[in-house]
């Protein structure tokens, strides 16, 4: 981009860079802490399915202890490698964690005190609202040249290795002992189909793409700060988790039949985000820890907020949340489950906090604070927390819309007035903006490098006419002479008329401009020039030649 030489122009173009960076980093403390919020909630839930599931493998190595039961002592070495497995990857996972809060912190290479600050009565990560080390570490790769993939690559490989080695673990047990179990070739492959189909712990490879992003680490991590990765990270460990209960819970009800055990149950809230913007849908599955799937779904009282949810088949209920207003929120859970051997009902809760941020956006005329009519004027819409494939535009009043798309759109005056500019995104308003129209502003006549007053007489010869310039003007336009009155006044003599078509010296008017000589006047009367966009043409102005 050319740097303007105008300095009201300059001063325009910093302010909005000024703007851009305040909107980048207008972060609150309140969403900052949220975003800690979010990781300590993933945290415990992590805590309390492994505090489910312990009880679970201690009640079925009971069960294996029975000689009747002894075809199903397969299960319990894949229990383990599942473990193991899940265990392998947050591990990898919290090693990440801790180069990313060292790397913002002091960086020495430890996770120590020094890594975290007192704010607002919380122990928080220091350098929780660092974005270039997000983007360095799992973006570009360390040494923040992007010649090798940042971390995030290797973390996507990861997910995708440590999804398909529970798949295989689970399938290899079934398609070796399965029919041992009593499971028929159908059930065998149904079960596999379904373990693969309902593991949430996945990569979604489509919306980085649909977004425009480079990579799926760019569109994750990408200008994140800290605080906001954190999160994401521990909801991957999260999502293994219970997918690791899930393998192991089916694993559970083969050896169990049809006898149901309860011990304690606990609403599980699992939704596919944690932040959106106002007017934006959380869409969650909300099922019971430790499900075993020989529970009739009328025995299973999930609720929401005191809302009771219809619970599908596999003992899951949908549920959707609508962002509105502002600021962390949070929704009470609970779960009453029906013993129907016994009609004893066992109850739990819990609570599920996501964050409503608002969109900002900002609309900027590129090369002067109005649109002008006859050329093009670019524009600039950046919508924070929009991907710029979302952003819609649109003008009202004096100006429309002429294309562009993304961030960067092309506007048209039509006339003297004021446009709105109007920016949607998902069919929500983001913001209306208002816009002068105004005709390019006068141009300046000249002839040669001269306004007028003295000139001599072989320079004054020598000049072709006049033209019009276009001053402090931004823009490729360019304005024509139309037409004037040439008048010339020798020294002590009458003067002499003659009407100009057109800017060059013509017909008559040259004639008189070759008989200049030291003492003559000449006056160019009722210049008019026409500019793009003009209906007619325009007076600029009048200019008097003083000859020497």
């Amino acid at each position: 981009m050319s740097i303007p030489k105008e300095p009201r122009q300059l001063m325009i173009n910093i302010m909005y860079l000024v703007l851009m960076a305040l909107l980048a980093l207008n972060v609150s403390a309140e969403v900052m802490n949220a975003f800690q919020t979010l990781d300590e909630g993933n945290e415990n839930s992590i805590a309390t399915v492994n505090e489910q599931m312990d009880a679970t493998i201690k009640g079925v190595e009971s069960i294996l202890e029975d000689p009747s039961k002894a075809k199903f002592k397969p299960i319990t070495p894949v229990i383990t490698e599942v473990k193991s497995i899940s265990s392998e990857f947050s591990s990898y996972v919290d090693e990440l964690r801790d180069q990313l809060i060292d790397m913002s912190g002091n960086n020495n290479g430890e996770v120590d005190e020094d890594d975290f600050k007192m704010d607002h009565g919380m122990r928080t990560v220091r350098g929780k609202k660092n974005k270039d080390v997000t983007t360095r570490l799992l973006v570009l790769g360390e040494d923040g040249a992007g010649g090798e993939p940042g971390a995030g690559e290797d973390l996507k490989a990861k997910v995708i290795e440590t999804r398909q080695r529970l798949i295989d673990a689970y399938s290899n047990l079934l398609n070796e002992h399965g029919k041992e179990m009593d499971l028929s070739a159908e059930e065998i492959t149904q079960k596999i189909a379904s373990v693969a189909t309902n593991m949430p712990f996945n990569i979604d490879d489509e919306a980085w793409q649909e977004a425009g992003r480079e990579n799926w680490s760019d569109f994750k991590f990408g200008h994140m700060p800290v605080a906001a990765v954190l999160p994401l990270m521990s909801q991957m460990k999260s999502d293994l988790k219970v997918s690791e209960a899930n393998i192991v819970n089916d694993l559970v009800s083969l050896v169990g039949g049809k006898t149901i055990e309860f011990d304690k149950f606990f609403p599980v809230f699992n939704a596919d985000k944690s932040y959106v913007i106002g007017g934006e849908q959380i869409k969650a599955k909300v099922s019971v820890g430790s499900y075993s799937s020989s529970l009739d779904p009328g025995n299973i009282d999930l609720r929401v907020n005191g809302q009771r949810l219809r619970v599908n088949a596999d003992g899951t209920a949908d549920y959707t949340i609508t962002g509105s207003g502002a600021g962390p929120k949070t929704i009470n859970t609970s779960v009453a489950v029906t013993n129907p051997l016994t009609g004893e009902v066992q109850r739990g809760e819990g609570k599920f906090t996501y964050e409503v941020g608002q969109r900002s956006v900002a609309v900027s005329a590129d090369k002067m604070n109005v649109f002008y009519i006859g050329v093009d004027n670019p524009l600039t819409v950046s919508a924070a927390g929009v991907a710029s494939g979302d952003v819609r535009v649109n003008i009202s009043g004096a100006a429309s819309r002429k294309s562009g798309s993304g961030s960067k759109f092309v506007v048209t005056g039509n006339s003297v007035g004021e446009a709105t500019v109007n920016v949607t995104a998902k069919g929500q308003q983001l913001g209306s903006f208002p816009f002068r129209v105004k005709r390019i502003p006068d141009p300046v006549p000249m002839v040669g490098n001269s306004k007028g007053g003295t000139i001599r007489s072989n320079v004054f010869k020598s000049q072709a006419g006049l033209y019009a310039k276009l001053e402090a003007f931004d823009f490729e336009a360019k304005c024509n002479i139309v037409g004037y009155e040439l008048v010339y006044v020798p020294k002590r003599a009458d003067a002499v008329p003659s009407v100009n078509v057109g800017g060059p010296f013509s017909g008559t008017s040259k004639q008189l401009v070759q008989r200049a000589k030291p003492g003559d006047i000449y006056y160019a009367n009722n210049i008019k020039a026409k500019c793009p966009g003009d209906p007619v043409s325009r007076p600029i102005g009048t200019m008097v030649f003083k000859i020497n």
